[in-house]
């Protein structure tokens, strides 16, 4: 293909979209509990920043730190557990715009943390917005991968999969990663030796916080300054209480008839 120059750069983001009534909350699924140091924390903390700097409202959780029960019940009290922080929790959730989930590497794999937070949404998927959707219709989710190890884009699949299905809105390059060399080693933050921070001056690194940060603010404000995505065919609420079905047919009468085989 020819060599053709790049568009011209806009100056500022789009004047009709506005991020200063968004919020974000961060779910950080580090295996270590605080007041310890999070790797996971810093690149965490770096889009953040970037979106604190634009006005968005950030809120952050340390899970490990609160006493999220196992189970799929939204309560897990209900169901015999002594203490479940996860309703408190899922009052954030389900204040917030935009969901970034943030975890470190074990064996190839986000945490275990990690996971029992994404079961915990969905253990909460009975939930309703007010347009009788599933909770996370009209926001957008992201994450953040860190590690010393092989895995960031085997948790991403992971994590790509578990928001969309869950209803979230994923937008294009909705995540950031580093990993330093396989085996034992430094990690994300660590001093290098030299003066400075590993992994700081990771270019690719810098691109995908910038590129998460703006996909998620311009989705989000998208779908806030448009009142969501349309209820028409996709209000669950509608859908299991009133029998609605928005014309659809039963679905043999949408499944093709097979050809006739001598």
């Amino acid at each position: 293909m020819p060599d053709t120059p790049p568009p011209p750069t806009p100056d500022a983001p789009p004047t009709e979209l506005d991020y200063s009534n968004l919020r974000a909350l961060f779910i950080n699924c580090t295996l270590t509990r605080s007041p310890k140091p999070s790797h996971t924390a810093l690149l965490q903390g770096a889009v953040a920043n970037l979106m604190r700097s634009h006005g968005v409202h950030v809120d952050e959780i340390r899970a490990i730190d609160h006493r999220i029960a196992t189970g799929m019940s939204p309560d897990m009290t209900e169901e015999g557990w002594g203490e479940d922080a996860w309703p408190a929790i899922f009052e954030q959730v389900q204040a917030a715009d935009i969901l970034v989930l943030g975890t470190p590497l074990w064996l190839g794999e986000k945490t275990s943390v990690c996971t029992r937070v994404v079961e915990r949404l969905y253990s909460s998927s009975g939930a309703y917005n007010d347009r009788g959707q599933f909770f996370p219709y009209g926001k957008v989710a992201g994450w953040i991968v860190t590690g010393n190890e092989d895995g960031v884009k085997h948790a991403s699949m992971n994590l790509a999969f578990s928001m969309s299905h869950l209803g979230y809105t994923v937008p294009p390059n909705p995540d950031s990663g580093w990993i330093g060399e396989i085996g034992p080693g430094k990690s994300f933050g660590d001093d290098d030796g030299e003066g400075g921070k590993v992994g700081y001056d990771n270019g690719f690194t810098l691109r995908n916080v910038n590129l998460m940060t703006w996909n998620l603010l311009h989705m989000a404000a998208i779908l806030k300054q448009r009142g969501g995505i349309p209820t028409f065919g996709t209000g669950m609420q509608q859908w299991n209480e009133l029998d609605e079905r928005w014309g659809t047919p039963p679905l043999a009468d949408l499944v093709p008839e097979q050809p006739q085989v001598d």
